[in-house]
């Protein structure tokens, strides 16, 4: 057998770290961050447990790694799904709606994140988080802000928040009512993004995340 070729050897690592950040998401998703361990992640991802300090400090930035790849292919997937659009009031409210949806969606990995934000470490860059905020900017730019540099902070701000009202234990606020306040804050028609009463999977069961990594084996081109 012929040895692999640099390329195919970067792939299958790229697809290892792919693999590890699915596994952070599905296992905190189901369990929370404290009852999952790194041992439990490699093991779930099938691979070697040394294999996931290569890739990543800890567990709290693999898993803030993981959470802000969920959360910027989830972005993008409301932004660019049929029919497309370059409307920028329309790309905000789903903008918006993929954000609150992952709240509804996921409570427990969501108030996980946001309380790991909270920490001492708290926020750290990474090559999902630097998307995520690609896609955020791009969307205020879009919608006709002014000042990007002022108003995607702004954005960010008040979408976090809304998150974390939506899931305060004990208080959470209904997602629909944060919805139209966001929506009433940026002028935005209840009809536009995916309204509550409309959306399709509101009462669907969390769909399969596998759609959001690649993780499938690689093949040696001729």
């Amino acid at each position: 057998m012929s040895p692999r070729s640099a390329s195919v050897n970067e792939e299958l690592r790229r697809r290892s770290r792919e693999r590890l950040l699915q596994a952070a998401v599905e296992l905190v998703d189901e369990r929370g961050f404290e009852a999952t361990t790194l041992g439990d992640i490699a093991d779930r991802a099938g691979s070697a447990r040394g294999l996931v300090s290569y890739y990543f400090p800890g567990k709290r930035r693999l898993v803030q790694s993981a959470v802000h790849r969920l959360m910027h292919r989830t972005l993008e997937e409301a932004l660019e799904r049929e029919p497309r659009t370059e409307d920028g009031r329309e790309r905000l409210a789903r903008a918006i709606d993929a954000i609150l949806g992952l709240a509804r969606e996921r409570p427990v990995l969501m108030r996980q994140h946001m309380a790991g934000l909270l920490q001492a470490e708290g926020f750290v860059e990474c090559p999902e988080q630097r998307r995520l905020s690609e896609l955020l900017g791009d969307t205020v730019a879009r919608y006709g802000s002014a000042d990007v540099t002022a108003d995607y902070p702004m954005l960010r701000a008040v979408l976090m928040g809304a998150v974390y009202a939506a899931l305060m234990p004990g208080a959470p606020m209904p997602v629909p009512a944060l919805r139209a306040e966001l929506f009433q804050r940026y002028g935005l028609d209840w009809e536009l993004g995916a309204p509550p009463e409309q959306d399709p999977g509101a009462d669907a069961p969390p769909s399969d995340l596998s759609r959001f990594f690649a993780t499938g084996e690689p093949t040696e081109r001729a």
